[in-house]
């Protein structure tokens, strides 16, 4: 059994006796890179590492051309929490708040709280948005709910983060996958979310993937796929911001322009990266025809 910490990756797996269905996600210098772009409540920051693991977490059993995202927007001191994962394995994320920040932050007490999953890409016009209801206080408990909802199949998550490492676990029944037992293994689901309970948080982010599956179902046949890269990466560009300062209308680009002697400097809160635009550039963009509608999150 190979020991070997590996950070930033997914692993597909199967426990085949059981017929069920998994994915992990540990990630390393990724959630570093995410989490180092604030200063960060500490219960803020785990809130963010749990989205960012799950957000990769999601993209592990679908086919996804685009990006998956988890956005949740609300009127509490917790304005807004986001993460996305790309079909290209790429990361970003990040949260907006305001003080006094609650020392726990229970998703199900925020005011007017919305949070969505949204599936594919603006660019080629394919997008699904699915809503989660908040019933739960933990963001592991309302995806568990939203899958049930809207796959009619149970699912067991277990999301854990720290300042080093963010970790998740996504365990799925799948009726007609697994070993040829597993059909009539009516005790096989009952016996792997117990399994699954007993996985704290700190042996999660200390336990190298392959031996985190072994110690938890190694009674249980688990065939783990080629695992999949994952890293931090922004996908803001010149033309997303341009669009977007296009989408503003021209009022509020001369606006922006005046304020800053005829220039305009918008930097990504995702990757610091610096976009420029002068006069003339804008005076371009706002003779264009106009774009469809953008994501208010920024790029």
């Amino acid at each position: 059994m190979e020991t070997a910490f590996t950070d930033d990756v997914l692993h597909r797996f199967l426990l085949e006796r059981a017929g069920v269905r998994g994915v992990l996600v540990r990630l390393g210098p990724a959630w570093r890179e995410v989490a180092a772009r604030a200063d960060y409540p500490a219960p803020l920051r785990e809130l963010l590492g749990h989205t960012l693991a799950a957000s990769a977490l999601l993209t592990g059993n679908i086919k996804l051309d685009g990006a998956l995202s988890i956005e949740l927007k609300s009127q509490d001191a917790l304005r807004l929490l986001f993460a996305e994962c790309t079909d290209q394995g790429r990361l970003r994320g990040l949260a907006r708040w305001s003080d006094p920040l609650p020392r726990t932050l229970a998703l199900d007490a925020l005011r007017d709280a919305v949070l969505a999953i949204t599936i594919g890409s603006v660019e080629r016009g394919q997008r699904y948005q699915g809503l989660v209801t908040l019933q739960h206080a933990e963001l592991a408990g309302a995806l568990e709910n939203y899958f049930v909802q809207s796959e009619q199949l149970p699912a067991r998550i277990v999301l854990a983060a720290d300042g080093e490492h963010a970790v998740g676990l996504m365990l799925q029944k799948l009726p007609d996958e697994g070993g040829r037992d597993a059909a009539h293994d009516d005790d096989a689901w009952n016996r792997v979310a117990h399994l699954t309970a007993t996985l704290g948080s700190a042996e999660m982010l200390a336990t190298a993937p392959e031996q985190l599956l072994y110690r938890l179902f190694h009674e249980e046949s688990v065939r783990m796929f080629e695992p999949r890269p994952l890293a931090f990466g922004c996908t803001c560009s010149r033309e997303r911001v341009g669009a977007m300062l296009r989408s503003l209308g021209r009022d509020e680009v001369e606006a922006a322009l005046a304020a800053r002697d005829g220039e305009i400097e918008v930097i990504c809160e995702f990757c610091a990266q610096q976009y420029h635009f002068d006069r003339i550039d804008a005076e371009h963009l706002l003779s264009e025809s106009a774009a469809p509608g953008q994501s208010q999150t920024p790029q």
